[in-house]
């Protein structure tokens, strides 16, 4: 027999915060607000994160905080040749590339860190908007 009060039960309803098809929104938003922490988490250390591009073997260097600030830039002194202004500009621009991909790279790893919950599908019928997995 089936007990009307039991929302297990054919008979019963199903809790409120059930949605049609299977989905317990309850948790949902738990996952929700479980992701939102981790990513906040995530973007903490990346700000926290300093990276060095350089170029040249090393004669321009560059220092890049996670929130993409530039904070230094070295140049070594057998770098900087007048005749070879063009050189030392490539070589600046080529250390600050090669910072900005480092970060991105760490940017990356951060948010690969994230443990994107399972929707049981919703993600992917979302269109990937949540990383469905």
């Amino acid at each position: 027999m089936t007990d009307p009060t039991d929302p297990g039960s054919q008979g019963g309803d199903p809790p409120a915060d059930a949605v049609p098809g299977g989905f317990d929104l309850g948790a949902l938003v738990e996952q929700a607000q479980a992701l939102q922490q981790q990513m906040a988490e995530a973007q903490e250390r990346q700000a926290a994160q300093v990276v060095t591009g350089s170029a040249g073997g090393g004669k321009v260097t560059v220092e890049m905080t996670g929130t993409g600030e530039f904070r230094n830039v070295t140049i070594a002194p057998e770098a900087v040749d007048p005749d070879e202004v063009e050189l030392l500009e490539e070589l600046v621009l080529a250390a600050l590339r090669d910072a900005s991909s480092q970060m991105a790279g760490a940017y990356e790893q951060a948010m690969g860190d994230v443990d994107l919950p399972d929707l049981g599908g919703l993600g992917g019928g979302l269109g990937g908007l949540l990383g469905g997995q």
